[in-house]
């Protein structure tokens, strides 16, 4: 019985994607058979998102599914409004030009710290209603008057166990190429922890890097190391990317995020993974773009849902995002406070990011280091 009702919905889910079958016919159709999709995926939604629906954009690839289930259900469920996961990435570029071009197709996007600080103060963003959101639901670092902190997640030191005689434990161990061979990886962004996983290699205290990066010589040192290891280095643009990347065993070891790190551990069965030691914790946030289809106060209900503890303990347990809620920290049930970044015996062990230095000085050494990769 499950198998023909899963057929029968395939059917429907190709005749809705060709065009041979509308939305609203689709959702009857569907619900004749047993099957009530609340949350439908993204290339099953209108081109124009509208006040009936929530669309909601983040980084692709198994991400969209786990909000869906963590997330976008239990939203639908409770208000009645279909939501749709985006998995094609809200960057800073792409939130900016779909404001000012007055075209914008996303309600909420999963984003991070330099979203909220640049295009807050620009006009891009809705300011976030605190009466509706709770700001004491989110750890008070992450909470800004244009976002709102989402989940925690980090930068780690990755790498194939099978290709080494000894396990690296410091970011010293990837920039040492005859101990450790192979290529490395890091993110196509200088968001991806690049600049302090440099300092570090070098020997800079984990408690000393943003002051040093706060000086031109600091930054000098981090671009001299990062240079170092460029030939050496393939960069990622997609977090679906870094884990191909690993997956295929292009390369050994790399700085990617823990979310995709964790993924690849279970894909590898336990092959490939990553330390917490010298991390870069940061938090993804909650922004909505200025004049959202849906409008403000429904893209805030859903960031007031997503608050809820059993909400962030569902994405934790299907990708390793980190409870940003305290209450939700302490629910984390024993069998995976080992890969939540919120607990003390792994924040204790990494560097928190810090908005100052990337508020001061984002646009000069993200100009710097494309030209030094490209």
């Amino acid at each position: 019985m499950k198998k023909a009702q899963d057929n029968e919905y395939a059917k429907l889910k190709r005749a809705h994607t060709s065009g041979r079958l509308d939305r609203r016919s689709f959702l009857r159709a569907a619900a004749a058979i047993g099957i009530v999709p609340l949350v439908i995926p993204v290339h099953m939604r209108p081109a124009f998102a509208g006040a009936d629906e929530l669309v909601i954009v983040n980084w692709g690839g198994p991400a969209e599914q786990a909000y869906m289930d963590a997330f976008g259900t239990p939203f639908a469920e409770e208000t009645g409004t279909p939501a749709f996961i985006d998995g094609t990435g809200p960057t800073v570029g792409r939130i900016r030009a779909m404001v000012e071009a007055n075209a914008v197709v996303w309600d909420v996007c999963d984003s991070g710290v330099a979203g909220a600080i640049s295009l807050g103060p620009t006009g891009h963003l809705e300011p976030i209603d605190y009466s509706i959101v709770d700001r004491d639901r989110t750890r008070s670092a992450f909470v800004w008057e244009h976002g709102i902190g989402n989940y925690l997640f980090c930068n780690v030191l990755t790498y194939n166990t099978t290709m080494f005689d000894e396990e690296p434990t410091t970011w010293a161990d990837m920039w040492d190429v005859e101990r450790f061979p192979g290529n490395r990886t890091m993110r196509r962004n200088v968001l991806g922890g690049v600049l302090e996983s440099a300092l570090m290699a070098e020997g800079v205290a984990i408690d000393q890097v943003y002051a040093e990066l706060g000086t031109e010589n600091g930054r000098n040192l981090a671009f001299e190391k990062l240079e170092a290891l460029k030939p050496h280095t393939i960069y990622w643009s997609s977090a679906s990317e870094s884990q191909q990347l690993f997956r295929d065993r292009e390369v050994t070891i790399g700085n990617i995020w823990h979310t995709r790190s964790r993924g690849l551990r279970d894909d590898t069965r336990g092959d490939v993974v990553w330390t917490w030691n010298q991390g870069q914790v940061t938090s993804g946030a909650w922004l909505v773009p200025r004049g959202n289809p849906a409008g403000a106060e429904a893209a805030m209900r859903f960031i007031a849902i997503a608050q809820e503890p059993e909400n962030q303990i569902r994405l934790l347990e299907a990708m390793g995002n980190g409870p940003i809620n305290p209450e939700a920290s302490e629910l984390v049930p024993e069998d995976l406070r080992a890969d939540d970044p919120g607990q003390p015996a792994n924040f204790d062990l990494m560097l928190p990011d810090s908005e100052e230095f990337y508020a001061e000085y984002y646009d000069e050494v993200q100009e710097r280091y494309l030209e030094m990769i490209s």
